[in-house]
């Protein structure tokens, strides 16, 4: 944890979220400035600034938050109609967050090109 990482305060109950999912690892809540009908934002609860910071010894931890987001999806009745896996990546790359995190994006047909 970090104690100035606003999704560590979040994880923390620290500041409040619209809980969609927690287990062990991960924690999942509705994006507070929705880019589609559904978007949720995926985070491991271990502080890693972005996820080229996941390194071999959290291989685990990675693969535990994309199995997270799959359920979430399907709980949330994305997985028919489609849906859509997000993560910025540095300033360059749009994370304006410095936390890990995977947006799920969904209930509506996406554009591409994203940016």
């Amino acid at each position: 944890m970090s104690a100035d990482c606003l999704f560590c305060k979040i994880i923390a109950g620290a500041i409040p979220s619209n809980k969609v999912y927690s287990d062990e690892h991960v924690y999942a809540f509705h994006d507070i400035n929705p880019a589609a009908p559904t978007h949720v934002l995926v985070i491991p609860k271990k502080h890693l600034s972005a996820v080229n910071d996941g390194g071999e010894e959290n291989e685990a931890l990675l693969g535990k938050l994309m199995l997270a987001a799959n359920k979430i999806a399907t709980e949330l009745g994305l997985a028919e109609d489609g849906f859509r896996y997000v993560i910025n990546t540095g300033t360059d790359g749009g994370q304006t967050v410095f936390h890990l995190h995977l947006h799920i994006l969904g209930g509506r047909a996406l554009s591409w090109p994203p940016g």
